[in-house]
């Protein structure tokens, strides 16, 4: 008869060294909850655009990296797309050449990127010219233009943009500072075009907390903190005032605003495209933008909503080839139709004057203009 003390000894024995020989099991890191939400703006935002993942040849994503804790934490979410083989996941860097060191920044990055398993990833080195248009203004010209060549070379899909909803409550502010309209408070859309920004309901220290959390080392733009640019002024000292002042939750409300504002801006926009096709179709024989000249029946519009009427007057000067009116410019517009005072000329950037006509004359082209609001483009000849 067997000993069962022993034949259990001998089982024990045997489980111990079988488990010994085993490996340990492998202990999966935890997410970071941040870096969970970060992921989910970009895919919610890649399928919103009508980018789907996967497939054949997976759409190409390119992301717009300057090396600072925004677009290193787009970039690293990004990655985890591509290393899922949803997306093709490239990057492009560009140098602007404003501060020393900057060809050393840009190469950083590209090391970085590189590292994160993003594929192509190009550098590119522009010149901010000297122009009328403000520093600022002129460096975002050039990077565009340096983003739009890099879409075009590598047939990207999208390019993904890393600013945040502490950088949409400063535009808002700066578009209220500047008395604009809606679209202007509205702030950046989320998508327009090839261009996306999936962090926007992100706050900036989650960006960080993400490269932190990654043993990432952003560069920091010193033109952030530059008290010569009206933004950097808004991010250091007027936001922080406000919050101080009125209590936290300043950025969020803003950016609250500007969904709304974003949404109500769109509905105006289209109503007016309507509404101005609608005043060509009824606009007098030989009313054509291509002539140089348009008529609009003074009556209709009179009859639209302040809100639409403002945006129709503007679409008839961009559609003669002007720049978008300023406030003061369309609200001189609008005095015309009352037909009280002046008869006109207003003049509008981009050569285009608008008036109403005398009774008895009749406009460029011979037709009968009387109760109609004449936009006119001077000819460069």
């Amino acid at each position: 008869m067997l000993d069962e003390n022993s034949n259990n000894s001998g089982s024990t024995e045997g489980s111990a060294a079988s488990a010994a020989a085993r490996p340990a099991p492998r202990v999966r890191k935890r997410l970071l909850p941040t870096l969970g939400d970060a992921r989910n703006s970009i895919r919610d935002t890649l399928r919103d655009a009508g980018l789907a993942p996967g497939g054949g040849h997976p759409p190409l994503i390119l992301v717009a990296c300057s090396g600072g804790p925004d677009s290193l934490a787009l970039a690293l979410a990004a990655s985890f797309f591509s290393r899922r083989g949803d997306y093709r996941v490239g990057a492009v860097v560009v140098d602007h050449g404003l501060q020393p060191g900057s060809a050393e920044v840009a190469d950083r990055a590209r090391e970085k990127l590189e590292g994160m398993g993003l594929q192509p990833v190009l550098v590119r080195q522009v010149e901010v010219p000297a122009s009328g248009m403000g520093p600022e203004a002129a460096a975002r010209t050039v990077r565009y233009a340096a983003l739009d060549a890099a879409v075009e070379e590598l047939s990207a899909d999208a390019v993904l943009l890393g600013h945040t909803l502490d950088d949409q409550a400063e535009q808002v502010l700066l578009g209220l500072m500047r008395g604009s309209g809606t679209r202007s408070l509205a702030g950046m859309p989320v998508a327009r075009g090839k261009y996306l920004r999936p962090f926007l309901g992100l706050r900036r220290e989650q960006t960080v907390e993400i490269c932190e959390h990654a043993g990432l080392d952003p560069w920091h733009d010193p033109s952030n903190r530059d008290p010569a640019y009206a933004r950097s002024r808004v991010r250091t000292e007027v936001l922080p005032f406000l919050e101080d002042k009125l209590g936290p939750g300043i950025a969020e409300a803003l950016f609250r605003s500007s969904r709304i504002l974003s949404a109500d801006a769109d509905y105006l926009d289209a109503v007016a495209a309507q509404a101005f096709e609608d005043l060509l179709a009824a606009a007098p024989e030989g009313s054509d933008p291509e002539s140089g000249e348009l008529l609009l029946p003074e009556a209709q519009l009179r009859n639209l909503a302040p809100a639409v009427r403002h945006r129709v007057l503007a679409l008839a000067a961009l559609a003669l080839g002007g720049a978008q009116p300023s406030y003061e410019r369309l609200a001189a517009v609008q005095s015309l139709l009352r037909r009280t005072g002046s008869a006109g000329p207003v003049q509008l950037v981009g050569k285009v004057s608008v008036y109403r006509q005398p009774r008895a004359k009749s406009v460029h082209h011979g037709a009968s203009s009387y109760g109609n609001l004449v936009f006119r483009k001077k000819s460069s000849t």
